[in-house]
């Protein structure tokens, strides 16, 4: 454990306060950062403020704490980010034009353009041990080997396999004393890798095809519950409707509701958009192993900003329920309500999700007309007729 005294950094509480989660999901409960991000900067000043320029890399921002922390608190340079979510990017770079700093940050995928030569790693921890194997696996494989990981969370979303996770990955893993209920995770000492762990692929008897996942990609390389009972209505007397050629699946994770959708239909278009950089890169390769990478159109874009208006006959939506770690309902509504102007009239939203949550009034109100499809213990099916 880390026995010295923490730095207390001067402004760091009101800089934090000064930054915005737009375009991102707002609500007066979620906020642009938590402790952890605070505790991050704090544990990492000195070893911050000692770098040159290019040799901070930060993983995970979630709207621009760290990066603009170090930056306007720190004075770092060159910093470089990789953000998995579209509307983190796209937050983090509006926080930083409000702030003058936009010219010292830097966007780059997961991989050695965004490593080498790095000294400093600072991130908040992902939800999913798949997405900080593949972090770490990166990081050790591409970065100076004298570099310090400090990856941070909140000790309710933090669990020992974490600290294994990274003990695969370096000589040296410690945990620091927690702090506002958050913790930071100290990694050095890289150890050499043999191979690079994703994508992983996957297969399950329900599919006529592999699914392909990274670490960060929701469901990994499976079929999730939800989306086994969205497709078994699609191929049940339901069925998908009559004539639909111009297929959207919003939200689209490992791309296994996109691929399937194309291999029903034959003579349809098929958009898949995703906010993650993950998903995308798993569909895109679940589609060629297909062999429909011809028939869909894969964007990272957010929610439907890639359709144009009334283009979809028929859009398939397994919505998350998380923002971050967070559980919120308002990011499903929001992809809901995204639904109404991509809809052709008399177009029709497949769309799953835990029945407690009790979305089909909204559903009702945004789109139209609603029956239920399928359900279980745990799920619902709800299709809804655009008016």
């Amino acid at each position: 454990m880390r026995d010295q005294p923490l730095e207390e950094l001067e402004g760091l509480s009101a800089f934090c306060a000064r930054l915005s989660r737009k375009p991102d999901l707002e609500a007066p409960e979620l906020l642009a950062y938590d402790a952890a991000d605070e505790l991050l900067l704090q544990t990492a000043a000195a070893e911050i403020r000692a770098l040159g320029p290019g040799e901070l890399v930060v993983i995970g921002d979630r709207h621009g704490a760290l990066a603009l922390g170090a930056a306007a608190l720190l004075g770092a340079r060159g910093i470089r980010v990789h953000q998995d979510p579209l509307l983190g990017e796209r937050a983090l770079a509006r926080n930083a034009e409000r702030l003058g700093i936009r010219s010292e940050v830097s966007w780059h995928p997961l991989g050695s353009g965004l490593l080498k030569g790095a000294r400093v790693v600072l991130m908040q921890l992902p939800r999913g041990l798949d997405a900080l194997d593949e972090i770490a696996a990166a990081v050790a494989r591409s970065a100076d080997p004298a570099v310090r990981v400090f990856a941070g969370g909140r000790v309710k979303h933090m669990t020992r396999a974490m600290n294994d996770v990274l003990g695969r990955h370096f000589s040296s893993v410690s945990a620091g004393l927690g702090r506002r209920k958050s913790r930071v995770l100290t990694a050095s000492g890289p150890l050499p890798s043999t191979s690079a762990p994703f994508p992983r692929w996957g297969a399950d008897p329900d599919l006529a095809f592999r699914v392909a996942a990274f670490g960060a990609t929701f469901g990994g390389a499976t079929l999730d519950h939800g989306s086994r009972l969205l497709l078994a209505g699609l191929d049940g007397p339901a069925g998908v409707p009559t004539g639909a050629r111009r297929i959207v699946d919003l939200g689209c994770g490992n791309g296994v509701l996109a691929v399937s959708a194309a291999l029903a239909r034959p003579a349809a278009a098929v958009i898949a958009t995703d906010q993650s950089a993950a998903a995308v890169a798993a569909t895109r390769l679940t589609a060629e192993a297909a062999g429909v990478a011809d028939r869909v159109a894969v964007h990272r874009a957010d929610a439907l900003e890639a359709v144009p208006d009334g283009w979809a006959e028929l859009i398939l939506l397994n919505p998350p329920f998380h923002t971050g770690a967070t559980v919120h309902a308002g990011v499903a509504h929001r992809l809901i309500r995204a639904c109404s102007r991509a809809l052709a009239p008399g177009g029709e939203l497949r769309l799953v999700f835990n029945s407690h949550l009790r979305y089909r009034p909204l559903v009702e109100r945004e789109i139209g007309p609603v029956r239920e499809i399928a359900r279980n213990r745990t799920f619902t099916v709800l299709a809804a007729t655009a008016r």
